[in-house]
C-alpha cells in the first residue's frame, strides 16, 4: 500500500532534527572560526602560553550567540512546517469526534510530504465517514417508507375490524395475512443483506446437487406461475456444487419472483451448465429486461426499475440484493446482461467447484 512505502513520520522528523543540529555544529564551528581568524588578523592578541585566554572565550561565546539563533530560526521554520498540518489534523479529528463530519484537515503547500500525506489520508478517511453516515440516514429513511405502508394498512384494517367497518371475513384476513408476509419478507431481505454486508452471514457449504434442488424448487413453483401465465423451462446439468443449498434456493426464488413482477408473461428459464470449471447457473425471462440507466445500480438496495408497478406486485427493491449477498458470500460472480431474446439473463457463478456427474 501507498503509506507502507513510505518513510515513517517519526523517521522524516528525526531525520529533520538531525539535520537542524548538524547545521547549527557547522554554522557554529566554521563560523566562529572564520570570524576569528579575521578578528587576530586585524587585532593581533599578545602572546601567551594559555591555551585560551578570556578574550578567546568572549569572542566564542559571541560568536555562538550570534550563530545560534540562525539555527533556531531555521529549526522553528522547519518544525512549523511539520506541527501545522499535525494540529489542523488533531483540530479536525476532535471536531469529527464531536459530531461534524464534515471537517477537514489543511495541510500548506510548504509541508513536508509525509504530513501532507498523512493530512490527505485523513480526509479521505474523513469523506467516507461522512459517505457512510448519509448512507446510513438513507437506508434508514427508506426502511421507514418501506415498513410504514404494510403497517398503515394492517392498523387501518384491524382498526376497521374493530369499530364494525369491516367484517372479519376470509377474503379481509386473507389480505391481512398477505401483508404480513410482505412485512416479513423485508425483514428477512434486509437481514441476508445486512448479515452479507457485515460479513456474518452464515453459510452450510456442503456438496450439493444444484440439479436435483432446481428441480424440486421448480416443481413447488409451476401451479403459482401457472396461475400468473408463466411456465418453467429447465435446462439442468448434472452437477455437484459446493454451495449452501438454502441460500442458493432463495437467491433463484428471488430471481423468479423478479421475473413474475416483471416479465411478460411467458418462459422463465433456469439453466444449469459446467464452463470451464465454473456451475453458472442462469435465470432469463422473454423482455423486457432492466432499462440501460438502471443496470449499473441493479443490484443496490431498494433501486427499482418501476416503484408504481412494485408497489402493485409486493416488490420491496431488496430480492436482487439479496441474490447479491448470497453469491458474494459464496465467493461466486454475480452479473447481468440481456439475453439474446431481449429479456433479462441473471448468471450466477460458483468458482471451480464444479463437478460435472454421469448420467
Amino acid at each position: 500500500m501507498k503509506m507502507e512505502t513510505r518513510a515513517g513520520l517519526s523517521r522524516q522528523i528525526l531525520i529533520a532534527m538531525s539535520a537542524i543540529t548538524i547545521l547549527a555544529g557547522v554554522l557554529v564551528f566554521f563560523g566562529s572560526y572564520l570570524v576569528y581568524s579575521a578578528i587576530v588578523a586585524v587585532y593581533p592578541l599578545p602572546e601567551t602560553d594559555e591555551w585560551l585566554t578570556s578574550l578567546d572565550l568572549v569572542i566564542f561565546a559571541a560568536l555562538i550567540l550570534g550563530t545560534l539563533p540562525i539555527a533556531a530560526l531555521v529549526a522553528l521554520r522547519l518544525a512549523r512546517r511539520i506541527l501545522d498540518p499535525l494540529e489542523s489534523l488533531a483540530r479536525s479529528a476532535r471536531q469529527i469526534a464531536a459530531g461534524d463530519l464534515s471537517a477537514r484537515a489543511a495541510a500548506s503547500d510548504k509541508a513536508l510530504g509525509e504530513t501532507a500525506s498523512l493530512v490527505g489520508d485523513f480526509n479521505t478517511m474523513a469523506q467516507r465517514l461522512q459517505d457512510m453516515a448519509a448512507d446510513m440516514a438513507l437506508w434508514n429513511a427508506t426502511i421507514a417508507h418501506e415498513l410504514r405502508t404494510p403497517l398503515t394498512i394492517l392498523k387501518g384494517r384491524l382498526q376497521g375490524i374493530i369499530d364494525g367497518v369491516f367484517e372479519p371475513d376470509e377474503r379481509t384476513l386473507r389480505r391481512l395475512i398477505l401483508q404480513v408476509d410482505g412485512l416479513a419478507r423485508l425483514v428477512e431481505d434486509l437481514r441476508t443483506v445486512t448479515l452479507a454486508d457485515s460479513g456474518h452471514l452464515d453459510l452450510r457449504i456442503v456438496p450439493t446437487r444444484l440439479d436435483r434442488e432446481l428441480e424440486e424448487l421448480a416443481e413447488l413453483m409451476a401451479p403459482d406461475l401457472a396461475s400468473d401465465g408463466f411456465h418453467l423451462t429447465l435446462e439442468l446439468d448434472d452437477i455437484v456444487v459446493d454451495a449452501d443449498a438454502t441460500r442458493v434456493r432463495q437467491a433463484v426464488l428471488a430471481l423468479i419472483s423478479n421475473a413474475r413482477r416483471h416479465a411478460i408473461r411467458g418462459a422463465i428459464t433456469i439453466s444449469l451448465k459446467a464452463v470451464d470449471g465454473t456451475a453458472v447457473l442462469a435465470i432469463s425471462d422473454e423482455g423486457p429486461g432492466i432499462d440501460r440507466n438502471l443496470a449499473g445500480r441493479a443490484f443496490e438496495p431498494f433501486v427499482r426499475g418501476d416503484p408504481d408497478r412494485a408497489k402493485e406486485t409486493g416488490g420491496n427493491g431488496l430480492g436482487l440484493s439479496v441474490v447479491r449477498a448470497i453469491m458474494e458470500a459464496h465467493g461466486g460472480s454475480l452479473r447481468y446482461r440481456t439475453a439474446p431474446g431481449g429479456g433479462a439473463l441473471f448468471e450466477m457463478g460458483f468458482g471451480a467447484s464444479a463437478v460435472p456427474r454421469a448420467r
